[in-house]
């Protein structure tokens, strides 16, 4: 299906009800992979999944049903990112080689400096355009530290119509905002994110929340890292942050904090760990990290291709997941290069193929099966909401991307292609060989986003 034909299917399924006939492939809640060749997947007025299940066989025909055929291309659960920059995305790929604390300091400080609310309101809805262009239908971000700058970004999502989760960037060291006062900085933007939870966390039912975001610790007092743990904790909004990316923030992080035992020490003693608690990069973790991460069900975002970028390391995803830690996926842009979570998984699968073999780690590795459960359903988990989204299942909310798999064929699609319709080699291909134009569509709510 091309051009008129399928911009005239697709303009059918702008919002709901409706009803499509594709390919599915969904990781479930219970574990494993549906695999449906042929599937009728309905999406009522409320927006959520009435029906996901095998096209009938006594089905009365296209015409009179009012289904949109959408063969041969594939439905597959709306991608989840849990770790980007909103105003860094002018500023992908580059700064390549830099270390984390360089980069920072000569490429994103500036940047977000420059970030008030008219540019928020200029570049929001571009990132979120390109996010759903991208696949991504779920997304924690971070923003820069100004509240009106929040307050237009939360508007344009509100708009747009993506799920997301979004925090105003608190720093009270290595600041970059001088319009208020070394003494007054932690009052002022404790403040000014209680404002920002009260105007736009849990909005429309929950597509849009709030993440209390302390950058990292290097960039943060304990006193704004305690405070802003107990905001989070008061308002049952989400705390992120940045661990253990890069080994020269490590040791700063010792400097700063000569009492804590390790890194993480940090965090935990300001009350930050736990089920709603998201720590992006993890990369350098001892067992004993390890270990107090998986106890308090604190969550971790993945981000391979930013640890590739500036060559911070290599995270042993593997490890985690075998003490129990809940792991999804980020594009980490700018840092990341791109914002698609499938280039992401690639990046993951490259680095989980190194740790395998440079280090002799013989934990299973994940398969392109797997790496579509990280970047989808296993986000969700990570957010908590994984019972409304992150897979295809009645019941759930109608998140969902339609994907063209014709489009990573490396001859394109001629006749020499190997075709196939086994569903991991249609993953392994997306993963491997994504390309802009294979994303045709995402929804959320069973609301068709822009791109």
């Amino acid at each position: 299906m091309r051009s008129v034909q399928e911009k005239a299917a697709l303009q059918g399924l702008l919002r709901p009800p409706f009803t499509v006939r594709a390919q599915v492939i969904t990781p479930l809640s219970a574990g494993g992979t549906r695999h449906l060749p042929d599937a009728l997947v309905e999406i009522d007025r409320a927006g959520k999944l009435a029906r996901v299940e095998a096209w009938p066989a006594d089905s009365p025909g296209l015409a009179e049903g009012g289904v949109v055929d959408l063969r041969p291309m594939v439905v597959l659960p709306g991608l989840v990112d849990l770790h980007a920059h909103l105003p860094q995305l002018p500023n992908a790929g580059l700064g390549a080689g830099l270390d984390l604390l360089t980069w920072l300091q000569r490429y994103i400080f500036p940047l977000e400096r420059g970030f008030n609310a008219d540019a928020a309101r200029r570049l929001a809805p571009l990132v979120f355009r390109s996010l759903a262009a991208a696949g991504t239908t779920t997304a924690l971000l971070y923003g820069a530290v100004f509240e009106d700058s929040l307050d237009a970004s939360f508007a344009a999502a509100e708009e747009h119509g993506i799920r997301l989760v979004l925090g105003k960037v608190m720093m009270d060291r290595l600041r970059y905002d001088d319009s208020i006062g070394d003494k007054e900085v932690l009052d002022a933007s404790l403040a000014q994110s209680q404002r920002l939870i009260e105007r736009w966390h849990g909005r429309d039912g929950g597509r849009l929340r709030y993440a209390v975001t302390p950058r990292f610790a290097v960039s943060c007092t304990f006193e704004m890292l305690r405070e802003s743990a107990a905001l989070a904790a008061a308002t049952g909004a989400y705390w992120q942050t940045h661990l253990a990316e890069d080994r020269h923030e490590i040791e700063e992080v010792a400097r700063l904090f000569p009492d804590a035992i390790d890194y993480t020490d940090v965090y935990d003693k300001a009350g930050g760990l736990g089920p709603r608690t998201i720590l992006a990069h993890c990369v350098h973790l001892s067992d004993r990290e390890v270990a107090r991460l998986a106890e308090t069900q604190t969550r971790v975002a993945h981000c391979p291709a930013s640890n590739f970028f500036l060559s911070s390391g290599a995270m042993p995803l593997a490890r985690y997941l075998e003490a129990g830690i809940v792991v999804g996926l980020g594009s980490d842009v700018a840092a990341g290069p791109e914002l698609s979570i499938f280039a992401g998984m690639r990046a993951g699968a490259y680095i989980q193929s190194g740790v395998h073999t440079m280090l002799r780690d013989e934990r299973p590795r994940l398969k392109p099966l797997d790496w579509l459960r990280l970047g989808s359903y296993e986000g969700a988990r990570v957010l908590g909401i994984e019972q409304e989204v992150g897979s295809l299942e009645a019941g759930k909310e109608a998140d969902f991307i339609l994907v063209d798999p014709s489009v990573t064929a490396p001859v394109g699609r001629g006749a020499l292609d190997q075709a196939t319709d086994d569903p991991s080699d249609i993953i392994s291909r997306l993963m491997y060989r994504t390309r802009d134009e294979m994303i045709r569509g995402a929804w959320v709510r069973g609301r068709r986003l822009a791109t």
